[in-house]
């Protein structure tokens, strides 16, 4: 089976003042952090989708495909159908924003593994019955995936085939937790 993975890192922060995944979490990039937590090595191919060509240079360096996203204004779609492009060729794909800096690898790969034993399924991240990022979706799955438009990801497609989904229990609730706004930068989880 091969597994591919999408690191969503396009958005425009604006409600967070700005590129939000270069702003440090306990002195570590946000950007870093998602690629620490969805390594490279971890799947057949990986891609890092951005608008930001810093961001596309440090991918490009860490093991990702970098895929340049010239449509971000677009929202969420145009990083799910630009990313999805370069791993058409895989049986699941995992889609990860990267503003969750508290996601660790090791409910990642327990999620990866989940998707490998269900390989028909949807297979997402969850707290206590409650679905959250990230989420691996089976090829059947690709063309309605390709088919988001404006600012929706791949949530619109896991409530129209809810039957398939399954939830893998992140570590912490942190896991799920994004950063909309500036903040203090660290954590107690």
């Amino acid at each position: 089976m091969r597994l591919g993975a999408v690191l969503m890192a396009s958005g425009a922060g604006r409600r967070f003042g700005g590129n939000k995944l270069l702003h440090p979490v306990d002195g570590v990039p946000m950007i870093q952090r998602a690629m620490a937590a969805v390594p490279a090595e971890l799947l057949d191919r990986a891609c890092v989708v951005s608008c930001y060509p810093d961001i596309l240079t440090l991918a490009g360096g860490r093991g990702y495909v970098p895929v340049p996203n010239p449509d971000a204004a677009q929202g969420q779609s145009a990083s799910v159908r630009l990313g999805l492009a370069a791993l058409t060729d895989m049986d699941g794909v995992l889609f990860s924003v990267c503003d969750q800096p508290w996601l660790r690898r090791d409910s990642v790969e327990r999620l990866l593994a989940d998707f490998a034993a269900h390989p028909d399924c949807v297979c997402a991240l969850g707290w206590r019955g409650e679905r959250g990022s990230p989420a691996v979706f089976p090829r059947e799955l690709f063309p309605e995936l390709l088919a988001l438009t404006g600012d929706r990801g791949g949530g619109g497609v896991i409530r129209a085939n809810q039957e398939r989904l399954r939830l893998v229990e992140a570590s912490a609730s942190m896991e799920l937790q994004d950063v909309d706004t500036a903040w203090p930068a660290t954590c107690s989880d």
